[in-house]
């Protein structure tokens, strides 16, 4: 086999090596990482040694650990600072991926993940039937359409496919799921506004995000899907390719996870997702792997949030994540947190839901025994 052709196959199969230029943005960001005061899992995980190892690797997307790492290597007060720039990337650089999901989801990945299984939506009821104290209730999930890659890696015309085969997709959806496509490069600033004030609609990336690659031709591609009554929505190519949600006012959790259990079979008839025995469905951010289900409420919690470390005790108690009512890195506002499960590998969605449910039911408990 001639030359030319050896370095053909090598690229194909993700065993080229990366660029010079690429090694030297990556040395140089490594030593600036590691003489800073990070505390991000990335400064940890990622010695000498790992670095060494994966800095020259790449996957057959042409992802390199520089893909992966750079919005780590940019922003040192990251928690994380690592995201995957294709699926194959959790393989290629497993050394420093593996001990990140690990310690994040609290699972040996001696293990795989279990079988995807949603068990009796209705087994779920309302967390404040009087309506005292939850604002409202949302249950997401993350999809990776396969044949593409991710956001870093991702071209115009990925972006441009993707919307077009969402467009196609949504055009099939009936009965409560039916609804509308409007995509963000159409859309009037007015309408975006409103639809992200009513927390409806993404907002164009965080710097996390920028730093990640993860918001390039903006806004080709990205879009919103939303039934008529605004209960069932799709975010399309914002920070993963699919972004499934179910939500609505108040607590009643066994409602807004069976319009998703619902919604999810529907998409997937139309689509294929990627997924592995060992992470489940793979992502854009390995905090989203497994089942990818984040289940939240906004909730009004004044006493506790009065003494944020007995706050955030109890939050990890029952696995549960605290952010701001605008979402990650938000403030909260009016008083209101969003608390949501926090792990999602190494369960089945049902348990996923049950975890956050029980939690719930105690952070209100405890917020009425406050004094």
């Amino acid at each position: 086999m001639s030359k030319a052709k050896c370095k053909k196959c090598e690229e194909k199969c993700g065993k080229g090596k990366a660029s010079p230029e690429v090694l030297n943005q990556l040395q140089t960001g490594y030593e600036k990482l590691a003489k800073s005061d990070s505390g991000s899992m990335l400064k940890r995980f990622l010695t000498k040694d790992v670095f060494d190892k994966l800095k020259f690797k790449k996957t057959s997307f042409g992802s390199t650990l520089l893909d992966c790492i750079q919005s780590g290597l940019q922003n040192f007060d990251s928690s994380i600072g690592v995201y995957a720039a294709d699926p194959e990337c959790y393989t290629v650089f497993k050394e420093l991926f593996d001990p990140i999901i690990e310690e994040y989801h609290k699972f040996k990945l001696i293990a795989n993940q279990p079988a995807t299984d949603w068990g009796p939506p209705n087994a779920f009821g309302n967390l404040d039937p009087k309506g005292d104290i939850i604002v409202s209730t949302r249950v997401r999930c993350c999809r990776t359409l396969k044949g593409f890659p991710l956001n870093p890696c991702m071209t115009e015309n990925h972006y441009q496919e993707i919307e077009k085969l969402m467009q196609s997709t949504f055009n099939t959806l009936t009965g409560d799921l039916k609804g509308t496509y409007n995509s963000l490069s159409s859309m009037t600033k007015e309408v975006q506004q409103k639809l992200i004030d009513d927390h409806y609609l993404f907002k164009e990336g965080d710097k996390f995000l920028q730093s990640a690659n993860a918001c390039r031709f903006w806004p080709t591609g990205r879009g919103i899907f939303y039934n008529e009554k605004k209960t069932f929505l799709v975010w399309v190519c914002e920070e993963d390719h699919l972004r499934i949600m179910s939500m609505q006012n108040g607590g009643n959790v066994g409602e807004v996870y069976t319009r998703l259990v619902s919604g999810v079979g529907e998409i997937q008839k139309k689509n294929e997702f990627v997924t592995n025995e060992k992470f489940g469905y793979l992502t854009f951010c390995p905090t989203n792997l497994g089942t990818t289900i984040r289940a939240s409420v906004h909730i009004k919690v004044p006493k506790l949030a009065a003494n944020m470390t007995k706050f955030k005790d109890l939050a990890d108690r029952y696995h549960l994540q605290i952010r701001g009512a605008a979402g990650e890195h938000s403030a909260p506002k009016d008083g209101i947190y969003d608390l949501s499960n926090k792990r999602r590998l190494g369960l089945t969605e049902h348990q996923c839901l049950k975890e956050m449910f029980d939690g719930i039911t105690e952070i209100i408990k405890a917020e009425k025994a406050e004094k």
